[in-house]
């Protein structure tokens, strides 16, 4: 395991009894929240994008945000979804984050989830073309936004222009160099799996898989990992893929701990229905240090990525996610293999 970092949904509510209870709040303890991490010594800071929902929403402003108040931690979504991104002005958008925070943008993308709204993207102003589908359109997206990542010259330029131009078409600006090879995808299935691998993408997987075939989670985790390290491989890559997973991680050390997730401690794989399909979500990890490190030793994805993201319940408060976090660097990360 190289890099530990967390992921958080940005959940806010009214209620009294939670401390994120409104946007505003969400925002700026997320950027605090990165920064803890980054003293404690975690490895990234990413954060969930829904639309529609009280939870994060548009990514930029706040990775730009965390970037200028960090210096080295990874810095990334898990993720956008790309049904409703103009792939051009999310390039820039991009750019110009990852320039900000000195090229530690780790961007993960998808075809997105299961919404708050019927097909929000249309909101957006984005249909799918007649004999496609909305994923379809999401990896059309995609394959845009990836083309002009790439830096090259597309667009033909006025030649009476405002401003003088360099020779030949024209690229997106600002670019940032080196940003490609830092996309993800988040893939439900392990056909997506292989499928990202082709496209020259990062594999982010998360804590539920959209299909199921008996085996525990991890095991069919493990399996998508391999898969798409395989599938990398006869691709041809020029580079070395990363490859991530999500957990939901509590060591239990104080009672506050005990308080919130005692009774997680039984937890178990979920089989359910996503999107009318068969879905099998991974349980939650909960109890004292030394459990917990037997546990998560027999976690076969854990072992496979080289990038953990632990889930933060980011409604209790800054301070006590970075309690969790801190206790999961201290207690259980060097146990297996962290540093």
């Amino acid at each position: 395991m190289k890099r530990i970092g967390f992921l958080s949904f940005g959940h806010w509510t009214p209620s009294p009894h939670s401390q994120t209870r409104s946007a505003s709040d969400v925002l700026l303890q997320s950027i605090d929240l990165a920064v803890a991490a980054e003293e404690l010594g975690a490895d990234g800071a990413y954060f969930r994008v829904h639309h529609f929902a009280r939870q994060l929403s548009s990514p930029f402003p706040l990775l730009a945000a965390v970037g200028a108040r960090t210096s080295h931690i990874e810095i990334g979504t898990g993720v956008i979804d790309m049904r409703y991104e103009n792939p051009l002005y999310m390039a820039e958008d991009a750019g110009s984050a990852d320039l900000i925070s000195g090229g530690r943008l780790q961007l993960g993308i998808s075809r997105g989830s299961p919404e708050q709204v019927i097909d929000g993207f249309r909101y957006f102003g984005y249909h799918p073309e007649d004999g496609s589908d909305a994923a379809e359109m999401a990896r059309e997206h995609t394959r845009v936004f990836l083309d002009v990542l790439s830096g090259e010259g597309f667009a033909e330029p006025n030649p009476r222009p405002m401003f003088a131009n360099p020779p030949g078409l024209l690229r997106l600006e600002p670019h940032s160099e080196g940003l490609r090879e830092r996309i993800w995808w988040g893939a439900g299935t392990r056909a997506t799996a292989e499928w990202t691998a082709q496209q020259g993408m990062n594999l982010m997987s998360s804590t539920l898989l959209s299909e199921d075939t008996g085996v525990p989670f991890h095991e069919l985790q493990a399996e998508q990992i391999d898969l798409f390290r395989k599938a990398w491989t006869e691709a041809g890559h020029l580079w070395t893929p990363r490859t991530s997973v999500s957990r939901s991680i509590f060591p239990i050390v104080d009672d506050t701990d005990r308080a919130y997730f005692w009774r997680e401690q039984g937890s178990q794989d979920q089989v359910g229905h996503l999107d009318s399909g068969v879905a099998r979500f991974g349980k939650t990890y909960a109890g004292e240090p030394d459990r917990l490190i037997e546990q998560l030793a027999g976690d076969e994805a854990i072992a496979a990525a080289d990038t953990l993201l632990l889930t933060v319940p980011n409604q209790l408060g800054v301070d006590y996610c970075a309690h969790v976090i801190e206790s999961v660097l201290t207690h259980v990360a060097p146990a297996l293999g962290w540093r």
